[in-house]
């Protein structure tokens, strides 16, 4: 018998994107079921890869190329995506993410060139904007944007600041008089996580390690994030909003803006038809380079569940490492498992996905 799979999964990030992980289980099962019918649905939560997701799933999408500061200062030549409507969609993983650093910065990496992408597809008359800010190399608060897009930030000197945590520390006054405003549409923060700003579930303890944090730095970055919030009009409150936290904080300096929250695997999922493309579909294959704890909190995976479920299919997981448990999986695969150990999988991310496109296929039926 022949049957119908879906693959869905995540990028792996920093070794594979949605679309290559994607092809390469394909390719895997292929090598066992050549009979199936095989239907790719890369997906992405808000962070690296979901500019790719929405071009590669809306006729019509066209990526503007812009050149920006990136986080470390150095031109980065990256592109937001003109959407048929009129809506403009900005990737903070392409303009100021971590994978564009060779060394880690996390009292100095900063938002500026997101802010100044953002400020391009308003330029162009983007009349919405989707603002996808997952994969962030930067602890800033979102300052860093806010400057390209016209806020001012200084020190009791009356100097401008310089970019990163590490200016936080020194700002004095904030002045948004001369924000630019949003579009018609309003703004959308495309966004997988719901941590605050501030505190031990806030974007300097959770996410500050990840940047290259030592504990001191933290502890110092959430004084700075702390004074920059009353700082900021408004900005107490918005402090312990959901999702202010994430991306180093971007989601807090973004909703000061007056952008709004939404999901960034639902939002996704929508664009890339994933409901349609689920249905009659005999399995489905997602996935993500790391399965824990968060991984069931608005991340891809998590959305790829909800929408088979609801269309009762079943659903196998691959993951580069699994620290969750996998009960509600019908299947599951770990590349360390299959490599022999983490750095032999990520040298080779994609010869190990057909590997566990392949093993899924030998046992599925």
């Amino acid at each position: 018998m022949t049957g119908r799979i879906v693959f869905a999964p995540d990028s792996f990030k920093g070794t594979a994107s949605a679309a290559e992980a994607a092809g390469a289980l394909a390719e895997g099962w292929r090598t066992v079921r050549p009979g199936d019918d095989l239907v790719l649905r890369p997906m992405a939560d808000g962070g690296e890869g979901t500019l790719d997701a929405f071009a590669a799933a809306v006729p019509g999408a066209e990526r503007i190329p812009v050149t920006v500061r990136g986080p470390d200062d150095r031109p980065v030549d990256a592109a937001w995506l003109r959407l048929p409507d009129g809506s403009a969609l900005v990737e903070l993983a392409g303009t100021s993410g971590l994978t564009l650093l060779d060394a880690l910065r996390p009292l100095d990496a900063h938002t500026f060139g997101f802010g100044e992408a953002v400020a391009s597809a308003l330029d162009a008359g983007a009349t919405r904007l989707l603002l996808a800010i997952g994969g962030s190399s930067s602890t800033d608060a979102g300052a860093g944007a806010l400057a390209a897009l016209g806020a001012s930030f200084r020190d009791h000197e009356g100097r401008e600041v310089v970019g990163g945590a590490r200016g936080l520390a020194e700002v004095a006054s904030v002045d948004v008089s001369s924000l630019r405003a949003l579009p018609p549409g309003g703004a959308s923060i495309l966004c997988d996580v719901t941590n605050p700003l501030l505190g031990p579930s806030g974007a300097a303890a959770v996410f500050g390690p990840q940047k290259g944090a030592s504990a001191a730095m933290v502890a110092s970055m959430d004084v700075a994030l702390a004074r920059f919030a009353v700082l900021v009009p408004g900005g107490a409150a918005l402090a312990q909003a959901p999702g202010a936290g994430a991306a180093g904080g971007t989601g807090f300096g973004l909703l000061a803006w007056g952008a709004r929250m939404s999901g960034g695997a639902a939002a996704v999922a929508e664009a890339i038809g994933l409901a349609g493309a689920i249905e009659g579909a005999d399995l489905v294959v997602t996935g993500e380079g790391r399965f824990d704890g968060q991984s069931a909190s608005g991340k891809a995976p998590s959305e790829v569940v909800a929408r088979a479920d609801a269309a009762g299919v079943p659903v196998a997981l691959v993951a580069g490492a699994i620290a969750a448990g996998t009960a509600s999986f019908a299947a599951s695969v770990s590349l360390t498992d299959l490599a022999g150990d983490v750095d032999a999988a990520r040298g080779e991310p994609v010869r190990w996905l057909r590997a566990a496109g392949a093993r899924l296929a030998s046992s599925w039926t």
